[in-house]
């Protein structure tokens, strides 16, 4: 029989053993995703593993930390939702070291308005609502900048805020908010600078109803993500391999009809 002092210090060993047993198996993966699209194209290949002997467990989050989080802390194997200028961003700020493993799409940020038909038809002193957190955020002045709406002091910057607006001749009204609560206040603003994700989720078709969008060269490719070294796991290849198929890229093209475009 263990002392008891032996068998309170051993116990925190077990009970790491236990809960590391899943993340440890060579026939499960766990992936963190946002609804539209990403958990949707995930679905697609589960069968493809499947055959594989490879479960793929898809989570589903509306929101862009806590998958970055729980992948960082292990709780998730990887994740795919984001782009690399966010990750870029989120790394530096919350002083994690995720690393980006494989680009699978491009969704084009789009402007949305229930409010006016056209950019053109904006008025004077509108309110426009963009993300809140950096990467996003800079996406979305650089689109309004492409559409003529504003001019930036560095037009190129990715990491551009509204303090870095050199011209603003309607003198638009901006306010930041969270990505995914954008499509709920389109009758409270006049426009939006939407994920397409999170347009998606609300019933939005990025290529009949955006005002303005990314074109099919914007740099921001959405990634599977992972920690150092995850890439080299054979489960990670396997999935991977199965969202860069000739197959996964025609259901992209089908389901999506341009509003989603494969990036390989």
């Amino acid at each position: 029989m263990f002392p008891r002092r032996l068998l309170l210090t051993a116990l925190p060993a077990l009970l790491l053993a236990a809960c590391g047993h899943k993340d440890s198996d060579p026939h499960h993966l766990t992936v963190a995703a946002t609804a539209v699209p990403h958990a949707e194209i995930l679905e697609q290949v589960k069968p493809v593993l499947a055959k594989q002997g490879l479960t793929l467990e898809v989570r589903v989050f509306n929101d862009y930390v806590q998958p970055n989080l729980q992948v960082d802390q292990g709780q998730i194997d990887v994740n795919y939702f984001q782009t690399k200028p966010y990750l870029d961003e989120f790394n530096a700020s919350r002083g994690t070291k995720l690393v980006p493993i494989a680009g699978i799409h491009v969704e084009p940020l789009g402007a949305y308005s229930r409010r006016w038909r056209s950019i053109a038809a904006l008025p004077q002193h509108a309110t426009v609502a963009i993300p809140n957190e950096p990467s996003n955020g800079g996406r979305a002045l650089l689109l309004l900048q492409q559409a003529g709406l504003i001019r930036l002091r560095n037009p190129t910057d990715p990491l551009a805020t509204v303090r870095d607006i050199a011209a603003n001749p309607r003198q638009l009204q901006f306010r930041e908010l969270e990505a995914a609560t954008l499509p709920r206040v389109l009758d409270q603003i006049d426009l939006a600078l939407i994920n397409t994700n999170y347009a998606l989720d609300a019933k939005l078709n990025p290529v009949r109803d955006a005002l303005a969008i990314e074109n099919k060269d914007s740099p921001y490719v959405n990634f599977v993500v992972g920690r150092p070294g995850a890439g080299d796991d054979p489960r990670v290849r396997a999935l991977v391999a199965a969202l860069r198929s000739p197959a996964t890229k025609a259901f992209i093209v089908r389901r999506y009809q341009g509003a989603v475009l494969p990036a390989f």
